[in-house]
């Protein structure tokens, strides 16, 4: 039986391969149990989009166990790597983690990231000693300059985010993932847990999601699910998928049978 290494980044281990996201809940009391139910261990945070004059439960913050999972602030809503830089400094000093998750945008209508925009907040980023995690294009260029740009993770998108449309090219997801030295974690796209369970059987580190999550129909019950997706894919790529062939092969050979 093929043995499993723990997701590491940047020299911390993490038992989940699962991150989860904070926006879109119905409350906070829901997001706090999606988080308890999908077993993550870290947990992303649109710096932009929080009330910093929100005390006690009335804070998302409240609400998230930092003693448990590892703070990700994000720069959601940034579309110039000056903002992203800015927005990056902002969480640093809100003592919230020098980890970030990276993300410039380029059009407000697919939420593509702008990838001339994120090389250059990356560049900028690393060199004050911001452990970067980059929200990216399924483009292996891209992922290879951000990885020698020093960046801990590549994050290639799966689809828009927010889309549910899952894995729309899994052949650029393999070469990103043939290439990397880094951790490469999917990010955005996911729709429901078998999008999950393929994401992690195309060999990649981990998956990243909020939308598949927060917008269920009964989201404690979707996390629980995409726990169990990402462990089960996960699972599938160490076990080795058996060769697609073109025609029938009988589970029940009959050569050698004496008649």
């Amino acid at each position: 039986m093929s043995t499993d290494t723990p997701l590491t980044i940047a020299g911390k281990t993490f038992g989940s391969r699962l991150i989860i996201g904070t926006g879109k809940y119905p409350s906070f009391e829901v997001m706090k149990r999606c988080h308890e139910a999908s077993g993550a261990e870290m947990v992303t945070v649109a710096v932009r989009r929080l009330d910093l004059s929100a005390k006690g439960e009335a804070s998302m913050m409240h609400w998230i166990d930092a003693e448990r999972m590892k703070l990700l602030p994000n720069t959601a809503g940034c579309y110039s790597a000056d903002d992203a830089i800015r927005t990056c400094h902002l969480a640093e000093e809100l003592g919230m983690s020098k980890w970030v998750k990276l993300e410039v945008l380029g059009d407000e209508k697919t939420l593509f990231p702008d990838v001339e925009e994120t090389l250059k907040a990356a560049r900028v980023l690393v060199k004050e000693g911001f452990t970067v995690l980059p929200y990216t294009t399924d483009d292996v260029i891209t992922a290879r300059k951000l990885q020698d740009l020093g960046c801990a993770a590549v994050m290639p998108l799966a689809a828009p985010i927010g889309s549910g449309l899952g894995i729309r090219n899994p052949h650029n997801i393999r070469l990103i993932r043939e290439i990397a030295k880094v951790p490469v974690i999917v990010d955005a796209g996911v729709g429901t847990a078998s999008d999950a369970a393929i994401a992690m059987e195309l060999g990649v580190d981990g998956v990243l999601m909020n939308t598949a999550i927060a917008l269920a129909r009964d989201p404690a019950r979707m996390a629980r699910s995409m726990k169990l997706a990402v462990e089960a894919g996960r699972e599938a790529f160490l076990a080795g998928r058996i060769p697609r062939k073109a025609y029938a092969s009988a589970s029940s050979p009959i050569e050698g049978l004496i008649e």
